[in-house]
């Protein structure tokens, strides 16, 4: 496994953290992104710890908490580093491409759980990739298999 232990936990909508709300609530309304939470299929927790190696932990985070809301048309990302402020970022189903970040060609180099994804971000002009980290578990599992699906029903 890579530097951290990640564990995925399916949660309700109306579980979400309030001050996650909150701070995705702000950047809908920031990008006038109307009501993209309605069809909400799925909602996840993924907590990845820092694996402490000897007397330090080493570079990075010491822990990324990060929910992830996931609609018929939109992927939303609430990120939680450390104790700092909530990241949000969403992206368009229709427009990202998803990979079991397990079947990638990195994955043999720096072994992990989770998904590339890659595709524009709400907020940005040109096309990104980022890393979603899951658990291998079975919340993890499901949240891999209904991204995949929702990205490409949603391409149809």
């Amino acid at each position: 496994m890579g530097d951290y232990n990640r564990s995925t936990k399916e949660i309700a909508f109306e579980s979400i953290p309030p001050d996650v709300m909150q701070s995705i609530q702000t950047y809908i309304e920031k990008y006038n992104l109307g009501n993209i939470l309605s069809n909400v299929s799925l909602c996840i927790v993924s907590t990845s710890e820092k694996i402490k190696k000897g007397l330090f932990s080493g570079p990075g985070p010491k822990s990324l908490v990060q929910t992830a809301i996931l609609t018929d048309r939109w992927l939303i990302l609430g990120d939680r580093v450390d104790q700092n402020a909530i990241y949000v970022k969403s992206m368009q189903l229709r427009d990202i491409t998803v990979e079991d970040y397990e079947k990638s060609q990195f994955h043999a180099m720096i072994p992990d759980t989770g998904m590339n994804i890659s595709g524009i971000l709400t907020d940005a002009s040109e096309k990104s990739a980022i890393f979603l980290p899951l658990g291998k578990d079975a919340a993890g599992e499901r949240f891999k298999s209904a991204l995949i699906e929702a990205a490409q029903e949603a391409k149809k």
